[in-house]
């Protein structure tokens, strides 16, 4: 009995593995289609996005986590610098790519997700100056973003690291909460997140590209780890190879 069940847990995992290089079968970097092809085996692999794919060294991307990023703004004596700490996000299993674009020959692709949902949390800490005087705050954060669409830029160039460029498009709501925002004035800081969440337009002009350097600067080393030896041309072989 218990041979029968290792070998069924066996045909299993092998099954599993064949399931995902299929969904790009047919996707030929030197045939008409190539990019409608891949963006729906984007979408047909989203249950991975959980679980990550063992036999090629992926790590789960949903929910992927963060040990630290940083983002400054400013200069010496008058500016600031935020880093984010033990980020967790979700909602990547439930997004869908839109658009895919690739630019074989400029080593990048482009692709445009939608999320219905994707959420961010974490611990934060603020360092600002301004002239002679420092201000220091630390806490949590929650961030929820609806209807988020989103374009990734992924480019690596020959013997380099992967970079990827995030670009918040739009989004159709927002939920922003911080902790300890005024020192633990807990009565002005549950005001000051209502107003943050009643007025949060005018504020996601200014903040948009702060999250996308945050974002982007995450999802940068974790597709390092992930794809830097990740063997893409076993996936995606030309026609002429296979004929």
């Amino acid at each position: 009995m218990l041979r029968i069940l290792l070998i069924a847990l066996l045909l299993y995992a092998l099954t599993t593995a064949v399931e995902f290089e299929d969904n790009f079968k047919n996707c030929h970097p030197d045939k008409l289609g190539f990019d409608a092809c891949v963006r729906e085996g984007l979408n047909s692999i989203r249950p991975y996005f959980k679980t990550g794919l063992p036999k090629y060294n992926v790590l789960p991307f949903d929910p992927f986590f963060a040990k630290e990023v940083t983002a400054t703004r400013g200069v010496p004596n008058f500016g600031f610098i935020l880093t984010l700490r033990n980020v967790t996000e979700t909602g990547w299993a439930i997004s869908k790519v839109t658009k895919f674009i690739s630019e074989l020959r400029n080593y990048r692709i482009v692709y445009t997700q939608s999320f219905p949902k994707k959420v961010l949390n974490g611990n934060y800490e603020f360092k600002g100056e301004l002239f002679s005087s420092t201000i220091t705050n630390k806490g949590r954060f929650t961030l929820i973003l609806y209807d988020l669409m989103q374009t990734t830029t992924v480019t690596r160039l020959p013997g380099q690291k992967v970079r990827a460029q995030m670009d918040v498009e739009s989004i159709n709501n927002l939920e922003l909460h911080i902790t300890n925002l005024l020192f633990g004035k807990q009565l002005l800081e549950n005001i000051l997140d209502k107003i943050i969440n009643t007025t949060w337009q005018p504020g996601f002009v200014i903040t948009r590209g702060l999250i996308n350097e945050l974002v982007s600067t995450a999802f940068t080393e974790i597709f390092n780890n992930s794809f830097y030896n990740f063997p893409f041309e076993k996936i995606f072989k030309s026609n002429q190879s296979i004929s």
